[in-house]
């Protein structure tokens, strides 16, 4: 069976990641997020699987190639042109995707199914399929239920009796919302659906396709289902999905690694004396990270591989990637640290190369600067008290 993977958005909502690395490959425990897609189409008999691509192309394609290793087959869609040599991502819209690979090579034959790239879910796709097919629908949304405080933060689909869409609400007031169902952004469609579609512009799904199948009265179906759904649209979704994995909550991804200590676990060849570092769970310290005498790490924290925690440096609650050193005296607690970048929980973001402060988190690679006994103190104290 046939699906398509959205992963051509430039994840404006997720930087300073999203600089360097497009949404789709954000690592869930050093695991990108579209491999766990993946295994789920697998695991329901969708082997053929079309990826539209744009920010960053090359990086999702080099990493899954035509999909032999993870048991599919994937081709990819490019959206964008090259400019004066260099690779310069446009999309075209996520239904405009849709449309491009059709009017390529009429790829969408059968029932399909649309997902976006950013999501970890477990849905069981075959009984979704099935329900849709039932109604003979012609597109069908995958619906999830939140309490009613949190519909403000999506967009709300309003069926009737039957399941039939009547109509959108994008991010209601909790008091106007008219229901409590929202927009996955998981979708099930009939190849016919593409008629609706224009050739050669940028086309959405949510804001245009839906609303136009609604306008005609076309067979379109909504279903809530009961399933594990972690959007990771914006920093703090990521934050808090790397701490739902760690914590236990998140029961379809499991902590690699080994476990070292009780709730504790680690990478190969991790350079830590444990009787002389305080360190509490969950905590994940990936391969080839160091972590030196002193040390304060308290969970949920996710340390990436081949980092450098220093002497006297403390990390609470928080997610550090690859190839970060955290200087001595450092205090993090509820941060992201990528690149030269640190983010708190809310998303905002410092760069700590113009704020002058990277020889307090630098890159693990880099010969540590030098700096004075009083400057380092001081810097340090003032850093401590930001983070905390």
């Amino acid at each position: 069976m046939k699906a398509m993977i959205l992963a051509a958005g430039k994840g404006t909502r997720v930087q300073p990641i999203t600089y360097t690395m497009p949404k789709p490959m954000m690592p869930i425990l050093q695991k990108p997020v579209m491999e766990f897609l993946l295994e789920l189409l697998r695991q329901h008999g969708f082997d053929q699987i079309m990826v539209n691509v744009s920010h960053l192309a090359e990086e999702i394609e080099s990493y899954f190639r035509d999909g032999q290793r993870f048991g599919v087959q994937i081709a990819y869609s490019f959206e964008g042109r090259i400019i004066e040599g260099t690779l310069v991502g446009e999309a075209v819209g996520s239904a405009g995707g849709m449309r491009k690979i059709q009017d390529f090579s009429p790829f969408f034959d059968d029932t399909f199914v649309v997902l976006c790239g950013d999501a970890l879910i477990d849905l069981d796709l075959t009984a979704a399929v099935k329900w849709h097919k039932s109604k003979g629908s012609l597109a069908t949304i995958i619906m999830k239920s939140v309490p009613k405080e949190q519909v403000s933060s999506y967009g709300v689909v309003v069926t009737d009796g039957d399941g039939r869409v009547k109509a959108f609400q994008e991010k209601p007031k909790v008091e106007e919302a008219l229901s409590t169902n929202i927009n996955t952004g998981i979708y099930i469609f009939e190849p016919e659906v593409l008629n609706y579609i224009p050739s050669g512009v940028e086309y959405d799904i949510g804001s245009q396709l839906f609303p136009k199948l609604v306008e005609i009265g076309a067979p379109f179906y909504a279903i809530p289902m009961d399933f594990e759904w972690v959007d990771i649209g914006k920093v703090p979704d990521y934050w808090r999905a790397i701490r739902g994995v760690l914590l236990g909550e998140i029961k379809n991804v499991q902590i690699p690694g080994q476990q070292v200590a009780p709730n504790i676990y680690t990478g190969l060849n991790v350079a830590v004396n444990w009787d002389k570092v305080d360190i509490t769970g969950p905590v994940y310290i990936g391969g080839m990270t160091k972590i030196e005498d002193g040390a304060k790490i308290v969970g949920p924290t996710m340390i990436g591989p081949n980092c450098w925690i220093c002497s006297g440096a403390t990390v609470v609650n928080s997610v550090i990637f690859e190839w970060s050193r955290l200087g001595p005296g450092v205090r993090l607690v509820d941060k992201l640290v990528f690149g030269r970048y640190c983010v708190d929980k809310t998303g905002a973001t410092i760069d700590v190369q113009a704020a002058a402060l990277d020889w307090l988190i630098t890159d693990a690679r880099q010969d540590p600067p030098s700096h004075t006994p009083v400057e380092r103190q001081a810097i340090a104290e003032l850093l401590g008290n930001n983070a905390s």
